[in-house]
């Protein structure tokens, strides 16, 4: 299994950035998120992925990958509607999966040339697809080509994950984007923890007590 790489190089500058953060890191201890290198397939497999289950998601896959033998552009191009739709997906989600294959097989897009493009023009060339929209875009970014620097404002977890650390009712788009810059070079990796963060029950601020009033 291909996980997202990461260091010690990058704990130690996010803990120094952020010593709130820093603390999370150090009780949450190292993070292991799978990847897929394979640009093609993360977007297939993204596609697939949307508004269902982990587990469904992953056995519509595995009946992809037995009724094709492979996740490639070639074999996605080849199969038609009825052969893709038949794995368990929708027919919009077979529809979009099956214009993406024609697209990269055709040449159109050249997913080898995005390797070599700052993140925005990755996010650009990929929301041109249908089906695909920023956040799915920056996902691709994260857990296939593994940039260093993304934080998703449009991932309603990171947003969650951000109130808990900081102890916030809610977040605008300036806190978020100052709490961005302080993660950069490596917010993919804050990513990671925010995601963990936001499953954990926020910490309830007790009140503060009145002093007591002294008798005359």
């Amino acid at each position: 299994m291909d996980i997202f790489q990461y260091g010690e190089k990058e704990v130690a500058y996010l803990k120094k950035k952020d010593k709130k953060l820093g603390l999370a890191i150090d009780r949450i201890g190292p993070i292991r998120r799978q990847v897929i290198p394979d640009l093609f397939e993360a977007l297939v497999n993204s596609i697939l992925s949307q508004q269902i289950s982990s587990k469904a998601a992953a056995t519509v896959w595995n009946r992809m990958l037995e009724c094709l033998g492979a996740i490639t552009p070639a074999a996605i191009a080849k199969a038609s509607l009825e052969d893709i739709q038949q794995c368990g997906t929708t027919f919009r989600k077979a529809k979009y999966i099956k214009e993406i294959g024609e697209t990269v097989f055709s040449g159109e897009l050249d997913l080898e040339e995005l390797k070599q493009l700052p993140d925005q023009q990755v996010i650009e060339r990929l929301v041109s697809l249908n089906g695909v929209g920023k956040w799915t875009a920056e996902m691709l970014l994260i857990f296939s080509m593994q940039r260093p620097d993304v934080v998703s404002w449009g991932d309603l977890a990171i947003r969650r994950g951000m109130m808990n650390l900081y102890g916030l009712t809610s977040l605008s788009p300036e806190q978020f984007a100052r709490y961005r810059r302080r993660y950069s070079p490596y917010g993919s990796v804050a990513s990671l923890y925010l995601w963990e963060l936001a499953a954990e029950t926020p910490v309830k601020k007790e009140p503060a007590k009145k002093a007591a009033q002294s008798k005359v």
